[in-house]
């Protein structure tokens, strides 16, 4: 086990499998040492994890959808990485797209539940820059998706 996957067990975290794609797109692409990883939407072990930011949902729940989206981008760079999640040098950017309200302004704190899962799990190789936006609806339902940018060796 890697020093990453080490540290991912050590928080309780195990990977899942790579989330196949919903729609006809390939789940990541690599050109030369950057992976460019599709939108992951947030879902775990029990299903979609669905709500409206400013509605039915609050910041807490969308934030533990980010993580979730995190868990899932973590996934598909270890498939870009042939299984070995220690090739990734670092996380690049993250995109956030937040099911919300028009009237809801507090998207950055719904994706910090993604920055903050990848800073904890990843160290100094999990600082990004990032985007936190709105949308009035996402696919499926979901709370959050979230796209990423990420430099591997």
């Amino acid at each position: 086990m890697g020093k990453f996957e080490a540290k991912l067990a050590e928080m309780g975290v195990t990977l899942p499998d790579a989330p196949a794609p919903a729609a006809n797109y390939v789940p990541f692409v690599q050109v030369g040492d950057v992976v460019y990883v599709s939108g992951q939407i947030s879902q775990d072990s029990s299903g979609l994890l669905t709500g409206k930011l400013g509605d039915d949902m609050d910041v807490e729940s969308g934030a533990a959808a980010a993580r979730a989206c995190a868990i899932s981008l973590l996934a598909q760079v270890k498939a870009a990485c042939g299984g070995d999640l220690d090739r990734l040098v670092r996380v690049v950017k993250l995109g956030g797209f937040v099911n919300s309200t028009p009237d809801f302004t507090q998207q950055p704190q719904v994706i910090n539940g993604a920055s903050d899962f990848m800073g904890e799990a990843l160290g100094d190789a999990g600082k990004h820059a990032r985007a936190a936006v709105s949308a009035s609806s996402l696919p499926l339902g979901v709370a959050v998706e979230i796209e990423g940018v990420f430099q591997i060796k």
